[in-house]
C-alpha cells in the first residue's frame, strides 16, 4: 500500500479546546507515503450541519424512521490538484505534511450537540483522490460554541410568576408564592438569585425547592420529541404554619460545564427552565415555573 497513513489535525487556540464565530483553525494534512506516489486531488472541507433521525416502532418489529437535516456552511478547498486534474501531482516518499487555514463563518450558527436522536456537527474533512484506489478520507469534529445572542426578547429583563392554593384538608387555609429573578439571560458559573414572597396562612409548614430542567427538542418530517432532565435540584428552609408573609433568598450556581442554550436551529433545540414550588405534606404543591437561556461564558 502507497499510502500508509492519512489523517488530518488542528491546533487549539484555548484550554477548553473551543471555537466560535470569526475564529481561525490552522491545522495540517499528513499524507504518509511508502514510496513517491501520483494522485488526483488533495482536498480540505470544512462543514457545518445537524442532522435529526426519529424512529417509531409499531406492530411487530416493524418501524419507520424519520429524518431531517439542516445546513450552515462548507468551505472546500483544493490544497493539491482540481476537479478536472487527473494524476498530474506527485507525492514523495515519506511523511507529507499540507497545512491549512479555516475560518469560521459569522451568523447564526449553532453549538455542537450530540445525542442519539439528534446532531449538530461541526468537520474538518480531507479527502485523497487517486485514479487506481478508492477515495481516502480522514476527519476530525471541533467542538464549537454559539456566540452570546443578546437579542433574545426580554433576555436581561426581570421575570417573575406567581400562584396559590387553598389547602382544604390536614389544615385548611391558602398557601402562594410570588417568585422573581433579575434577567433571563445566564452566563456558564454565573450565580442566579431567585426571591420568592411566601405567604402561608395553613397549619402545615411549607418548603421551597428549587429544580433546573433541561429540555431537548427534536423535529423530523412532521414527528417531534421532547426529552427533559434534571440538571440540578436545591432547596430552601422550610416556612412555618401560619406565619403569614416571608421573603426567602436562593442563590443558585449555574454549572460551569452546562451546555449552552441552542434557539438557532429549526430541527434541535436545547431550553431551560426553573421550577420553583412549595413543598405541602398530604397536598398539590403550588409551582411557577420560568424560563431560563444558558449563555456562554
Amino acid at each position: 500500500m502507497t499510502i500508509k497513513k492519512f489523517l488530518i489535525e488542528y491546533d487549539s487556540i484555548n484550554s477548553w479546546n473551543t471555537f466560535t464565530n470569526g475564529d481561525v483553525i490552522n491545522g495540517r494534512i499528513i499524507v504518509d507515503a511508502s514510496k513517491e506516489a501520483k494522485i488526483q486531488s488533495l482536498v480540505f472541507i470544512a462543514t457545518g450541519a445537524a442532522q435529526v433521525v426519529l424512529t417509531e416502532y409499531y406492530g411487530d418489529n416493524q418501524r419507520r424512521v424519520y429524518v431531517a437535516n439542516e445546513y450552515y456552511y462548507e468551505f472546500k478547498h483544493h490544497i493539491l490538484g482540481g476537479e478536472r486534474q487527473a494524476g498530474t501531482e506527485i507525492i514523495g516518499k515519506g511523511a507529507n505534511v499540507f497545512p491549512f487555514t479555516f475560518r469560521i463563518p459569522d451568523g447564526r450558527i449553532p453549538s455542537t450537540f450530540e445525542t442519539p436522536p439528534g446532531k449538530i456537527v461541526h468537520k474538518l474533512k480531507a479527502e485523497l483522490h487517486q485514479s487506481w484506489n478508492k477515495t481516502k478520507t480522514a476527519k476530525v469534529h471541533f467542538h464549537f460554541v454559539s456566540k452570546a445572542d443578546m437579542s433574545i426578547p426580554n433576555l436581561l429583563v426581570p421575570h417573575s410568576g406567581c400562584n396559590s392554593k387553598n389547602v382544604r384538608v390536614f389544615g385548611s387555609g391558602t398557601v402562594s408564592l410570588d417568585v422573581r429573578i433579575d434577567k433571563m439571560g445566564y452566563r456558564q458559573g454565573e450565580i442566579l438569585q431567585v426571591t420568592i414572597e411566601i405567604r402561608n396562612t395553613t397549619s402545615r409548614s411549607v418548603k421551597p425547592k428549587f429544580v433546573l430542567y433541561e429540555k431537548r427538542s427534536y423535529f423530523a418530517q412532521g414527528h417531534k420529541m421532547f426529552p427533559t432532565r434534571e440538571i440540578l435540584k436545591e432547596k430552601a428552609e422550610a416556612v412555618k404554619a401560619s406565619s403569614g408573609s416571608k421573603t426567602v433568598t436562593k442563590t443558585i450556581t449555574i454549572p460551569r460545564e452546562l451546555p449552552t442554550t441552542i434557539l438557532n436551529c429549526s430541527i434541535i433545540k436545547r431550553e431551560y427552565s426553573l421550577k420553583v414550588f412549595l413543598k405541602i405534606k398530604r397536598a398539590s404543591n403550588p409551582e411557577v415555573t420560568l424560563p431560563i437561556v444558558i449563555l456562554p461564558f
